[in-house]
């Protein structure tokens, strides 16, 4: 068995994977022809004549993705209609085209050029899907992507993020299938953005198998190496305008990606962390009908402590108005969520760290927040303890966890106790760590927890135990939330079925 575990644990992030998983949250701009056609997906056909923001303030939406807490923007440079918000060299059908700015607007240097200005880390969308280009369907599209992909990484600078959407219905235009070169898309992001990570179909980030801010209870890092080889496989993606596709057998979007149980029935892994893609409204561009549905301040909290808390990264989407501007529900929303993030990571407890089985070169006092290093025990054993003590009791309701992910992951499940003037009590039980844990609980006076890992991979190298004093309460998923989730999914089955007896109909 600890042969077994050995193979397991030898898998840990790349640099790439690090640096990204480290950002923990993202957002997302969906803008373009779409915005100002009022449609989800457009067919490549809308004049270019429609884009035409009159308030558009790039800089205001990085001020406001700061405000939110967020580590970087990740814009869609082109989606699947076609039409490129950059002077790009290889189409016409883009901004060049616009009245914006005269034809001479460049959307994608703006906003990389506000990034830059409020520390913000700048990444690009490119859909392979192209509804415009009447090459999409032959051999010479490869080559058309590779140089608009090569013109995003060689004009803008340091890009941290290349996002590949894996939808395609070409069989919605009356065309072929193309057969994307996803091999020469890495080989062009490696070579010319070294530091870039290539998320969603891609071999550094997987999609988490949802949109709507679902993550897992249990989220694995160390996963089979054929989740990778599923996730770049087209008909594994979206085919039409809507997210309600089948999920085929044990892929990267089954529920179970990293247990033991899964683990033993393969021979070859890979380090492969989820990203939790979600809109701010319910459609993923702009529409003003959508003014009343913006998520609430509690729903983005509950959402936020279940992904990036969840050992997940969270890429949030926030597309501007047709005038080019944050809607202001938008902007206040995320201001607000912003400083109720930074108000409960407020106020860490100062603890004194203690640990029977420890490492003398890796002791338990290195588990602070703002210490370097990490605890290690000296010996394997059937579970590990570590204790927390206060320097004066208080109200706690949440502990971060991390792992060091250069040892791999490794912590399978956890309790956590709380010492309280009338003994202990536990207050958490949990599964995985990884990068970070965020365990919440109902707000307890106490002098000290505990932290017990029932299970683990061999001996755990744990990174941060930072307890934290309440300052506002963690919310659960409110109920509205729950039920409109519901009956959006019931919807969402209706309409793909109708859609399924539609597509029969064509290939009949």
């Amino acid at each position: 068995m600890q042969d077994r575990l050995r193979v397991y644990t030898s898998v840990t992030p790349s640099s790439v994977q690090k640096s990204f998983e480290d950002g923990g949250f993202n957002i997302f701009i969906h803008y373009g022809i779409n915005t100002f056609a009022n449609k989800e997906w457009s067919d490549g056909t809308c004049p270019p004549s429609l884009f035409d923001p009159k308030n558009q303030d790039t800089d205001k939406w990085a001020e406001i993705a700061k405000a939110a807490g967020a580590n970087g923007i990740i814009l869609t440079c082109k989606h699947h209609d076609g039409f490129c918000l950059w002077q790009t060299d290889t189409t016409k059908y883009s901004v060049a085209s616009s009245p914006y700015k005269g034809g001479k607007g460049d959307v994608v240097k703006e906003l990389s050029d506000s990034c830059r200005k409020f520390g913000l880390k700048f990444g690009v969308y490119l859909s392979p899907w192209d509804r415009n280009s009447p090459l999409y369907g032959t051999e010479k599209y490869n080559d058309f992507y590779i140089r608009q992909l090569t013109e995003l990484l060689t004009r803008y600078g340091e890009i941290f993020c290349v996002w590949l959407d894996g939808a395609c219905g070409s069989y919605m235009d009356g065309k072929p299938k193309q057969v994307y070169d996803f091999e020469r898309i890495y080989d062009t992001v490696r070579t010319l953005q070294p530091g870039c990570a290539i998320s969603n179909c891609g071999p550094d980030v997987r999609w988490v198998g949802n949109e709507a801010g679902q993550a897992r209870k249990s989220e694995w890092n160390v996963v089979p190496e054929f989740s990778f080889d599923v996730q770049k496989i087209e008909e594994k993606s979206q085919q039409a305008d809507d997210n309600s596709f089948r999920k085929k057998g044990l892929d990267a979007m089954s529920e179970d990606l990293g247990s033991r149980e899964v683990l033993d029935a393969y021979d070859s892994f890979i380090w492969y962390p989820a990203e939790v893609d979600v809109s701010i409204r319910p459609g993923w561009f702009w529409h003003k009908r959508e003014n009343c549905a913006v998520r609430s301040l509690d729903n983005l909290t509950y959402i936020y402590y279940t992904s990036v808390g969840g050992n997940s990264l969270l890429l949030l989407n926030v597309p501007p108005s047709n005038t080019g501007a944050i809607s202001e529900r938008d902007e206040s929303t995320l201001r607000a969520f912003g400083e109720r993030i930074r108000a409960h990571f407020a106020k860490p407890i100062k603890c004194t760290y203690t640990a029977e089985n420890e490492d003398n070169t890796m002791p338990a006092s290195l588990l602070a927040a703002d210490k370097s290093g990490c605890y290690r025990a000296a010996e394997i054993e059937q579970s590990y303890e570590i204790t927390a003590q206060f320097d004066r009791p208080a109200e706690v309701d949440k502990v971060v966890l991390r792992e060091n992910c250069d040892f791999s992951q490794r912590v399978e499940s956890f309790d956590l106790f709380a010492v309280t003037d009338k003994g202990e009590k536990k207050v958490y039980s949990g599964t995985t760590i990884g990068f970070k844990r965020i365990a919440t609980f109902k707000k307890i006076t106490a002098s000290a927890l505990r932290l017990v890992i029932t299970s683990c991979r061999l001996e755990p190298y744990l990174e941060i135990f930072q307890p934290y004093a309440y300052n506002g309460k963690v919310p659960s998923q409110p109920l509205t939330d729950k039920i409109a989730v519901f009956i959006r999914g019931i919807g969402q089955k209706i309409y793909y079925k109708r859609l399924e007896k539609q597509k029969e109909k064509q290939e009949i």
